[in-house]
């Protein structure tokens, strides 16, 4: 299946095709204008795919080197956009040159701010191996770093070059970070598509029904799908796109305030998710019972739903810091039902009270 971004000269096409990883530099190579391709991996994914992807590149006559980062979310700074960049340039690496980017989101996003920035911009290619990237983060351009002050506050709108995806890469992650994925799934169904919820409701979705074959086909098209429509549409967030941060604004706060190590992008969002449909139920926003279900099929995937209330206060302080925020106002999505996300915008200095109702 092949999805095309259509956004003029820096339209690319989503291939995703079960077993593809085997033909990445057929797909990718023709996409480079220079003499070198780049490949950004970290030290997890690197152990399964980064030789294969590095000698199929090589199979197709052309220089290629991998840069090895160290895994997970506290990785995605300053210090390690600086190692890229390092190694980049001990390789003569120019600007016709292309870097792929071959992990999850973190790699993803890490790679693609340097593409955007080294040299004032190279080409850059996703080939996203978690189910978070494969569904949400590889497509629409969006590439950053965090600060300590939060997530995802340097980067850019920056679109790559193309999207290789294969769910078999799906088979070698950990249950945890495959439960991980599925809450941008869930994500997608309770801002666009009351079917596409109703499917994930019916259909279950499990790890070891995944690694016993069943396809995540529909999954990952479906949500393709939906970023590519709103991408289209709204490419630089300047309207609709921000319903797909839904849960995130909160949920990204709980990343901060646990310094990236507690709960992982997935669990925080879902958590996240939950604290605003319950806000919106009490609000008048969101139809009654809308949170109960969404609680139900988060349960039933196998990630977090309740709030550390613990953590209120600086949670609170966070979303406020949160890029979102245009001076004493913040815009917040909520559900008037599943399948119908709305943009609202609020007072800051309401925030203590809204989150606290969906707590």
């Amino acid at each position: 299946m092949i999805l095309e971004v259509k956004l003029g000269a820096r339209s690319y096409s989503i291939v995703i095709e079960k077993g593809s990883l085997k033909k990445a530099g057929e797909i990718i190579v023709p996409m480079l204008k220079g003499d070198k391709i780049a490949v950004l991996t970290d030290e997890n994914v690197d152990r399964y795919y980064g030789d294969q992807v590095l000698e199929a590149i090589k199979a197709q006559g052309v220089e290629a080197f991998k840069i090895v980062m160290k895994a997970g979310e506290d990785q995605k700074n300053i210090n390690t956009a600086l190692m890229v960049y390092e190694e980049l340039l001990k390789q003569e690496f120019s600007r016709k040159d292309l870097l792929v980017t071959l992990g999850g989101g973190v790699v993803g996003d890490l790679g693609g701010y340097c593409a955007s920035t080294y040299l004032r911009g190279v080409d850059f290619y996703q080939i996203p191996t978690s189910l978070l990237a494969q569904i949400d983060s590889s497509v629409g351009g969006k590439v950053a770093i965090d600060l300590p002050y939060g997530k995802n506050l340097v980067g850019a709108f920056y679109q790559p070059k193309g999207v290789l995806i294969d769910e078999e890469t799906l088979w070698t992650l950990e249950e945890k970070y495959f439960i991980d994925g599925m809450a941008e799934a869930i994500k997608y169904g309770a801002i666009f598509s009351e079917e596409f919820f109703s499917y994930l409701e019916s259909e279950k979705f499990t790890f070891s029904d995944v690694k016993a074959g069943k396809s995540m086909a529909k999954i990952i098209y479906e949500c393709c799908n939906f970023k590519r429509i709103v991408v289209e549409e709204d490419e630089k967030e300047q309207g609709r796109r921000a319903l797909l941060n839904f849960g995130h604004t909160v949920g990204h706060a709980i990343e901060k305030v646990q310094a990236y190590k507690g709960y992982s992008h997935g669990e925080a969002v879902a958590i996240g998710m939950m604290v605003i449909a319950k806000a919106g139920e009490s609000l008048g926003i969101t139809k009654a019972g809308t949170a109960k279900r969404l609680e139900d099929l988060i349960k039933n995937t196998g990630l977090p739903y309740g709030f550390p209330k613990e953590l209120f206060e600086e949670v609170v302080a966070g979303v406020s810091l949160d890029k979102k925020a245009q001076g004493q106002n913040i815009s917040l999505i909520f559900l008037k039902a599943i399948g119908d996300g709305i943009i609202v915008k609020e007072s800051k200095a309401l925030l203590g009270n809204i989150i606290g109702k969906g707590i």
